[in-house]
């Protein structure tokens, strides 16, 4: 099973609670980000490219545990950077599987291996192990020979001390359809994972390799090449059949990027994980203060070409609550390939794109650094006031 009883319960009491309450916006999942330091560098990465001291800082335990507190989503997604680099990595994880949420811990799974007996397994505790495909195209796309190997050999060794783990998969242009269903074939029946976590890679500004990212209109056709290949073979999915169904071009959704609220060093991001277009201090402060409206696919020039899920699995599950019957269809016959696409988002009334992240970082550097030498300040005239 790709998603544990238990949380398709819960997360469905809680989307029905906030329904019943009448709360238009609110976080399915927390994107939480301990760190940004990594141990790779892949070419298509847009959240290690910082100086040394923004990529040495840390959340601690209690800053995460309070992001967890504060949002109260059900489930908490833990990215980076390598989240196991960090050295509080296990009471994070141990702090937020303890409040019942579900944690998918998000890891490139080089030091998986050597961790594990760390941690404990759980229902309330997936590792999200990223695969970009088989070992020839994983490896070219994570810049570094062997890693295929040892996520794999870190997979088995999890499954073995019955850990869930699941797949994560971004697909580029470089991927064909054929190498996208051996891939799912051999992570659902050889590795058999719980689940795969599947989606187009998105254009970061700052991604060194900017030449393979796909747009909506070939993210479509690929997908739908891939779902012509899946035939009797059984893929798991960990995400909606909705969703599924909008990567092949049969939903036209808008983005809900609040569904997806993001916390990393600099406080809560917004307007979404992908973009880094201002700071809130706080998650309310986030939810009522974001423009909304002012972001996604046909409002934003830098939203044009994204169909991440962090943005539209939000707005999927939203419809498979609203359209139960729609989903159940589409569960049951399979992703339509063959009909004519929906229609798409016409971009023509789109804002251009700001390129304010320098500026932005800059600024919050500034700003951490006048507050801890204020800090520094404070303590020192109270080691001499103690003195005297």
């Amino acid at each position: 099973m790709s998603i544990p009883l238990i949380q398709k319960i819960r997360v469905g009491s809680y989307i029905m609670g906030q329904r019943l309450k009448g709360v238009e916006k609110y976080p399915l999942v927390l994107m939480l980000e301990p760190l940004f330091r990594c141990n790779l560098a892949c070419s298509g990465c847009g959240k290690i490219d910082y100086e040394d001291d923004i990529l040495n800082k840390r959340l601690s335990v209690q800053e995460c545990l309070e992001a967890v507190d504060e949002c109260g989503a059900p489930i908490v997604s833990i990215p980076g950077g390598e989240p196991l680099i960090h050295k509080e990595i296990v009471g994070i994880v141990e702090g937020i599987t303890a409040r019942k949420k579900f944690v998918y811990l998000c890891t490139n799974a080089l030091l998986l291996e050597k961790k594990l007996d760390e941690f404990t397994p759980s229902d309330y505790l997936t590792f999200s192990v990223h695969l970009d495909g088989l070992e020839e195209h994983h490896d070219r796309a994570v810049d570094q020979p062997g890693t295929f190997k040892r996520a794999v050999s870190a997979i088995r060794a999890a499954k073995a001390k019955g850990f869930r783990v699941n797949v994560n998969c971004t697909l580029f242009d470089q991927m064909n359809a054929d190498e996208a269903a051996e891939f799912f074939n051999f992570a659902s029946n050889d590795l058999k994972v719980e689940g795969i976590t599947i989606s187009p890679g998105y254009a970061y500004e700052r991604a060194p390799n900017q030449e393979h990212f796909l747009n909506r209109t070939k993210t479509k056709q690929l997908f739908r090449d891939i779902f012509k290949r899946q035939g009797n073979n059984k893929w798991q999915f960990s995400q909606s059949a909705l969703f599924m169904d909008f990567l092949a071009g049969n939903q036209q959704y808008q983005c809900m990027p609040w569904g997806n609220p993001t916390r990393n060093i600099f406080g809560w991001q917004r307007p979404c994980y992908l973009l880094s277009e201002g700071y809130a201090d706080s998650f309310d402060a986030l939810m009522r203060e974001t423009r909304w409206d002012d972001y996604g696919t046909g409002r934003y020039e830098k939203c044009a070409n994204c169909m991440v899920h962090c943005g539209y699995e939000a707005t999927a599950v939203t419809d498979v609550t609203s359209h139960p019957l729609k989903a159940l269809g589409v569960f049951l016959k399979g992703i339509e390939t063959e009909k004519p696409m929906a229609p798409e988002i016409p971009l023509d009334k789109q804002r251009p794109a700001e390129f304010v992240f320098e500026g932005l970082i800059k600024t919050l550097s500034q700003k951490k650094a006048e507050q801890e030498a204020a800090l520094k300040s404070e303590q020192g005239a109270k080691t001499t006031s103690n003195a005297a």
